[in-house]
């Protein structure tokens, strides 16, 4: 039997605080990527194509204000980390009437930057932020974060989506060198829990979250091409 037969899923698809997926930008921006596919699992790859080249991942960029991670603030930038593409992702699916929640796992990660590890004083990420879609009747993992260009400078393999299979970060890179490791599940979520998130971070990063209003010096692709030569 299928657990999601009799669920309710508009919670999934209404407009809220951060996913603001009636934004006339959000609106337009999905419209504009995923034109021409005539299927929700069409509409879903282009836009999860959209949200993880378009807009460039960036770390340093961490802000939980509601006027830098809500999507439409996050398109705006165009750059934003993983929590932020996520929430960006959830919005323009929904503005296509398409389920999406947001998921979140605690993750080590072996290819961070001397600088973001110093920065952190670890290399484990707490609060990962990915997407979760519903096609086909399930629920789909679709992790738009690390854009191509940043996963060539790092010798990672871009993760693709196809609207069937979880779309989750690889546990080695090109190389066989260990990529990624899936430490923590906290659930999904049908908007961004940023308290809950900003407690792990006071707990877990208590320099970066000491100064999360403040601008944070890096450049993480920078770096990453540096340190991959």
């Amino acid at each position: 039997m299928n657990e999601n037969k009799n669920h309710d899923f508009s919670i999934y698809l209404k407009s809220t605080r951060f996913i603001d997926s009636n934004s006339d930008s959000i609106i337009e921006y999905a419209k504009q990527s995923c034109a021409g596919a005539e299927s929700d699992i069409g509409r879903a790859i282009k836009l999860y194509y959209a949200v993880r080249d378009d807009i460039l991942y960036d770390p340093y960029g961490i802000d939980l204000a509601e006027d830098s991670i809500k999507a439409s603030a996050v398109l705006k930038k165009r750059t934003g980390y993983c929590v932020a593409k996520a929430v960006l992702l959830a919005a323009v699916l929904r503005s296509q009437g398409i389920p999406s929640r947001l998921g979140f796992a605690d993750v080590k990660n072996h290819l961070v930057t001397k600088n973001l590890q110093e920065l952190m004083g670890s290399d484990i990420f707490t609060y990962h932020g990915y997407t979760e879609v519903y096609l086909n009747e399930k629920w789909v993992k679709a992790t738009p974060a690390f854009n191509l260009t940043l996963c060539e400078r790092f010798k990672v393999k871009p993760l693709e989506f196809d609207g069937i299979n979880d779309s989750v970060f690889h546990p080695y890179d090109r190389t066989g060198s260990r990529h990624m490791e899936y430490l923590v599940d906290h659930g999904h979520f049908a908007d961004l829990p940023v308290e809950r998130i900003h407690q792990s971070y006071m707990e877990h990063y208590p320099t970066l979250a000491g100064n999360l209003e403040r601008p944070v010096k890096g450049d993480f692709a920078k770096e990453a091409e540096g340190e991959n030569k």
